[in-house]
């Protein structure tokens, strides 16, 4: 049986393009908008609180940050620091939590001001089990948020300038940026001064990845995935070298994203998405390509649909992948076999923009194996979840184990009298 519809936890007022989980504050943060046209849609990155209610998981809007006339069409996280791609220029923005008690510390006024700031409770969407009174409750012990802007520099000088990718380090050092010009910019953190600029592919850069020894994995429209140390090119990547039957130029990388091996402390895991280059009446499958990290050779290659994929992710613990498509749909694969765990068609009007994981916590996970956010131009933020196998414990088991062989011994000694 498919799955049914994935629940709505949030409604934007502006399209979606980004979306990070805070693994720490268990918060989830979305970003958008109309850009510069005056067409009355609205620009913001909005920061929610997600947490459980009545057993279903809720999405509250704690802040709303204005981008005035930029939409937020990437975004990558590094603690409470935010690289927010905004038109040709990436934003550094650090937040910060405030309990409210740490504001009406300051005075009432400075309280109403913040209370008056974030418009009431009408920006907040419960979910249908919740009632007003539950809503007000969490309304007052939540966090609140401030936003800072640290810095502002262009990561691309096209004449149809757009950020396309932002990235940081595992050790939070380096952020690499890449555009529609092609050019790889490397910056260091937090000081923001520019060490690397080179032009990677020609053409658009769709994606990047920072393996942990600070390889980059750049993904262009020109047909090519590379693997850079520095501005030394390791190797390109060739996913269909095993499969004679698929042309070099009938598809092209739209995604890649590096992933750790479970029990394998030392293995790493690089994940490529390959879509047809050309649209056919009878479309062909989309493939992901599962990679050594580290020698960068490809080790399993699968379809996994005829529909478009437009995004990837990599659970923390790089046991589940999340794939959107361009048709709204969102599936989750298992890393090891690449095969498909859980599928929706269609689950949001138009192209998903961006997917994420929650944190395996037991906070947020509660009795799924995993759970996937997904935004989508249709301003909705939907979650995925793929509930816990059921199973009997351990005692249970041996309790019949016990039990059989006691009924067994019975028989016998029913059967053969004497038998003991």
């Amino acid at each position: 049986m498919a799955p049914r519809r994935p629940p709505e936890l949030y409604r934007a007022p502006f399209p979606l393009y980004a979306l990070r989980v805070h693994r720490e504050a268990g918060l989830a943060l979305i970003g958008g908008g109309g850009g510069a046209a005056k067409t009355g849609i609205k620009n913001g990155l909005h920061f929610l609180q997600l947490d459980w209610r009545g057993g279903d998981l809720s999405a509250s809007l704690l802040h709303a940050h204005d981008t005035e006339t930029r939409a937020t069409m990437t975004m990558a996280l590094a603690g409470n620091i935010i690289a927010a791609g905004q038109d040709a220029t990436c934003h550094i923005l650090n937040f910060c939590l405030q309990k409210p008690s740490q504001k009406r510390g300051s005075g009432d006024s400075a309280s109403s001001k913040a209370s008056g700031d974030e418009k009431g409770p009408r920006r907040r969407k419960a979910p249908p089990s919740s009632g007003p009174g539950s809503t007000s409750d969490t309304h007052k012990e939540t966090n609140e948020v401030t936003v800072e802007t640290l810095h502002r520099v262009q990561t691309d000088t096209s004449p149809d300038a757009l950020q396309k990718a932002v990235c940081f380090s595992d050790d939070h050092t380096l952020l690499a940026t890449g555009g529609v010009d092609g050019f790889l910019r490397v910056w260091e953190f937090p000081s923001m001064k520019k060490t690397l600029e080179f032009q990677a592919h020609n053409g658009e850069i769709e994606d990047i990845a920072l393996s942990p020894d600070n390889k980059v994995v750049t993904v262009g429209r020109d047909f090519q995935c590379c693997v850079w140390q520095r501005d030394q090119l390791v190797t390109g990547l060739h996913w269909n070298e095993n499969l004679p039957g698929i042309p070099d130029k009938a598809y092209r990388y739209q995604a890649c994203r590096f992933g750790t091996v479970e029990d394998q402390a030392k293995a790493l895991r690089l994940y490529t998405v390959q879509i047809p280059y050309k649209r056919e009446r009878r479309p062909p499958p989309c493939y992901i390509t599962k990679w050594d990290g580290h020698s960068f050779l490809p080790l399993l290659t699968r379809p996994c649909g005829n529909e478009v994929i437009s995004c990837l992710s990599v659970s923390d613990t790089g046991t589940f992948l999340g794939l959107g498509t361009v048709t709204g749909s969102v599936a989750i694969f298992v890393a090891f076999s690449l095969q498909r765990l859980y599928y929706v068609r269609e689950a949001h009007g138009i192209v998903v923009t961006a997917v994420a994981f929650l944190p395996e916590t037991p906070e947020l996970l509660k009795d799924n194996d995993a759970a996937l956010l997904s935004v989508a131009v249709d301003s909705r933020c939907r979650l995925h979840r793929i509930p816990c196998r059921r199973s009997f414990p351990v005692w249970l088991v041996l309790l019949l184990c016990a039990g059989l062989l006691v009924g067994t011994v019975l028989l016998l000694q029913l059967a053969f009298p004497g038998f003991l």
